[in-house]
């Protein structure tokens, strides 16, 4: 028996450096530009075949659950596959449980179609990586396409075939729970995480029993919603989504993803997953993109409480948007057969969806062999000590140094060390969100980190300090839904004191602050961005003890951290790190590796200033410093610039930069220049930085943003040792969309900017003239 698990609200859900790594990713296999006759002769024929409930049934796709001994089919859903009312089924996973059911499918139905198996497999499907805005801080393209791959390899060993994942949404309000989920605030960096994390899943072959479809998401905008509250309307001109939004779903289709997920909010007051201008106008006719589209969960359902209608309405307008696949809503097979009878739809729209569907499924080779997701022995390689071991050495090069006064670490592999905070020897939150089949027992704490790492050579003084909240509420609606706070009864007052006795009888204090994994994620907008409950009170306690005090931060977003910036002797920003936390928190701890992240999301001094993106526009009374200076925009309060800026990241070394060249001061239309700079490790340890090369239109028919990311060069020096960077700067790195939303490159006078962050650069001047 099968039983349905309509769970509203949920979403879609050692160690070598990698030196040199350019932006450079190669696409996979342009799976949706291809053309296969045989594909199509053999889909034609199918479709020929299937009765018009047959083809709304492949429209339909469950959420099936499943026990320890394999799936339970309730009589519901075991008639619905018998009478080939469902296309296929996510939730369900585990070799045993995914063939019984595509057995039962392939065995009970007419014409034998196979099942598709989806599941949310975020960063890592059991070897959990760090949560995607951590492997964005990385800027190591090559070991965010690996995690993509071990992810592939695990899923698809664990009978999956389908990944709902990358998130490219670029987010810019750190209130919004997902912004955990994407990238960042930057859209062309954005377009290369996406092709990176589209070529690990999906290789170059999607007939190889070892790579998944991949699906992109949310289209479009999502990560734009309204005051950063989730589902909420998105709201835009379409100059700005095509120059500021649209770029990374972009990439990703011509990277070849096999499928792409609608987003939850409107775009010009209609829902996404109805959006005809979206899904097939922009998608389809512009990008050319051919694949499947699927709903997120219950988005059809969901777009009568927008206002669309009546829930058979709003199945007619999702499949006339084209929207292809239903995801748990079961609208499509519950009204789009009379739809049909009522002329509301015809069977050639159906049909075009059905085939869509299909062809998924032979690309992913199921109809040569329903089983190739099935193999027991392929479970084997799960979390085996090579994807650990990736696992540690990503999540180290995750994290990002954002303070580092008199140089508070690496710690010594010495004396005493006061282990405090609610984080401190956690497993639970350390996958993070969206970990899906992660077992976060198996995750390493930080305690269990340090004592991995310097076993003996160190005595670890522990107190909790603190709860991560202390907000009866927050509390209660976090543990409803699997956050798993456990709270300790004692005061604050008395946490506290324990903590700094045991501050006080050390030599530096390690404290482990941040949220819990269930304060970021989806349905999880915070409108106070500071650290939650008490944390802050027992950082201000430790603080007054005199003792070196070293910030370990845990979160899913950016947060408000300006006491802390003022206050802190070195404080380590390390996300949700994954299954391998504690080992790779360690290692950068005592300078087992010297930290590389850069920030790819913008800190803000406090939440008033968000949403707050370094590629913003310019007004006409630009703020210049002078707090005097009253009719300029900015606060009276907080000055405009961010805490940290994007790009920004520290290292136990220190890296001098030379005066950039440009090999020419003006070019033509079509023609290309070449800035160098010479970086050299000017510290006393060996080092990975990150060069990053920015431009600024300065005159447009559309005005432009004050500087955008164009390159990066993550580059490996030894202590002293210099090296010589090169950019090419392209015709296509110079064009925008202008107010036609024609993509054209305008002559005229360009600054360009290099630099280690989007703040502290070097800036020269070239000009493109007119053919």
């Amino acid at each position: 028996m099968i039983y349905l698990l309509l769970v509203l609200g949920m979403g879609c859900r050692p160690l070598a450096n990698q030196p040199n790594n350019t932006a450079a990713v190669p696409a996979s296999s342009a799976i949706n530009q291809v053309k296969d006759p045989e594909m199509d002769r053999f889909v034609n024929d199918l479709l020929a075949k299937m009765t018009l409930e047959e083809k709304i049934g492949q429209l339909n796709l469950l959420a099936v659950g499943f026990d320890v001994t394999g799936p339970v089919v309730s009589k519901n859903v075991d008639e619905n596959i018998r009478q080939g009312k469902v296309g296929g089924v996510f939730n369900t996973f585990t070799p045993t449980a995914a063939r019984k059911l595509q057995e039962f499918a392939v065995n009970n139905t007419r014409l034998k179609i196979p099942l598709l198996f989806g599941y949310d497999v975020i960063h890592g499907h059991r070897t959990i990586f760090p949560i995607p805005l951590g492997l964005s801080t990385s800027w190591d393209l090559t070991a965010i396409e690996k995690s993509a791959r071990i992810a592939a390899e695990e899923a698809s060993a664990d009978g999956l075939n389908w990944v709902f994942s990358p998130m490219v949404d670029i987010a810019r309000d750190a209130r919004w729970g997902r912004i955990a989920e994407g990238s960042g605030e930057d859209p062309w960096f954005g377009a290369q995480v996406a092709k990176a994390m589209i070529k690990g899943y999906q290789g170059n072959d999607l007939t190889q029993n070892n790579t998944v479809l991949a699906c992109l998401k949310h289209f479009a905008l999502y990560g734009a919603a309204e005051a950063g509250r989730d589902y909420g309307t998105t709201d835009m001109s379409r100059q700005r989504m095509y120059n500021e939004y649209f770029l990374p779903y972009k990439a990703a289709v011509e990277a070849g993803v096999g499928s792409v997920m609608t987003s939850f909010n409107e775009v010009d007051g209609i829902p996404a997953t109805g959006n005809k201008w979206l899904l097939t106008d922009v998608l389809r006719q512009q990008w050319g993109f051919n694949g499947l589209v699927v709903t997120d969960y219950t988005a059809i359902n969901e777009m009568v409480a927008h206002g669309v209608g009546s829930e058979a309405e709003a199945g007619e307008l999702a499949l006339k948007a084209g929207t292809d696949m239903d995801m748990v809503g079961e609208v499509f097979i519950k009204h789009l057969g009379r739809s049909v009878k009522e002329n509301k739809v015809t069977e050639a729209e159906i049909n075009q969806a059905c085939r869509r569907i299909l062809e998924a499924k032979y690309k992913l080779g199921l109809f040569q062999d329903p089983y190739r997701y099935t193999n027991e022995s392929r479970t084997a390689i799960i979390m085996q000590p090579e994807f650990l071991a990736a696992a540690r050495d990503i999540a180290r090069k995750s994290m990002v140094l954002l303070k580092n006064k008199n140089n508070a670490l690496p710690l010594k592999q010495s004396g005493s060390i006061a282990l405090i905070g609610p984080l401190a020897n956690r497993q639970r939150d350390l996958i993070g969100n969206w970990s899906a089949a992660g077992d976060w027992k198996q995750a390493v704490s930080v305690e269990q980190g340090i004592r991995n790492v310097v076993g003996n050579k160190v005595k670890i003084n522990y107190a909790q300090g603190a709860n991560i909240a202390d907000d009866e509420q927050m509390i209660k609606r976090l543990n409803a839904h699997g956050g798993n706070l456990d709270i300790d009864n004692r005061s604050s007052a008395a946490m506290i004191q324990e903590a700094v006795r045991v501050a006080r009888s050390s030599d530096v204090i390690v404290a482990v602050v941040g949220e819990s994994q269930g304060m970021s994620g989806e349905a999880a907008s915070r409108s106070d961005i500071s650290l939650p409950g008490q944390q802050l009170e027992l950082l201000k306690a430790l603080k007054k003890t005199g003792k070196p005090l070293v910030v370990v931060l845990m979160n899913g977003r950016p947060l408000a951290l300006p006491w802390e910036e003022q206050n802190a002797d070195a404080i380590l920003e390390t996300w949700f790190a994954g299954t391998q936390a504690g080992n790779a928190i360690a290692d950068v701890l005592f300078g087992l590796y010297n930290p590389s992240g850069k920030l790819t999301t913008t800190f803000p001094q406090a939440v008033g200033q968000v949403p707050l993106f370094y590629n913003h526009k310019n007004t006409g009374r630009p703020f210049g410093g002078d707090l005097l200076d009253k009719y300029k925009s900015r606060y009276l309060d907080v000055t405009n610039e961010p805490l940290y800026p994007f790009g920004f990241g520290l290292s136990y070394t220190t890296f001098g930069y030379g005066k950039p060249q440009l090999s020419k001061t003006a070019i033509k239309a079509g023609e290309s220049l070449e800035v160098t700079v010479a970086v050299k490790n000017t510290g006393n340890y060996d080092g990975e930085e990150v060069v990053q090369l920015y431009i600024q239109d300065l005159v447009g028919s559309v005005t432009r943003p004050v500087k955008e990311l164009k390159n990066f060069r993550k580059i490996s020096l030894k202590k002293g040792e210099s090296q010589e960077v090169k950019f090419a700067i392209t015709p296509d790195d110079l064009k925008f969309y202008n107010s036609a939303l024609e993509y054209v490159l305008e002559p005229g006078d360009f600054k360009v900017f290099i630099g280690p962050n989007s703040r502290d650069v070097q800036e020269m001047r070239f000009s493109v003239q007119k053919n």
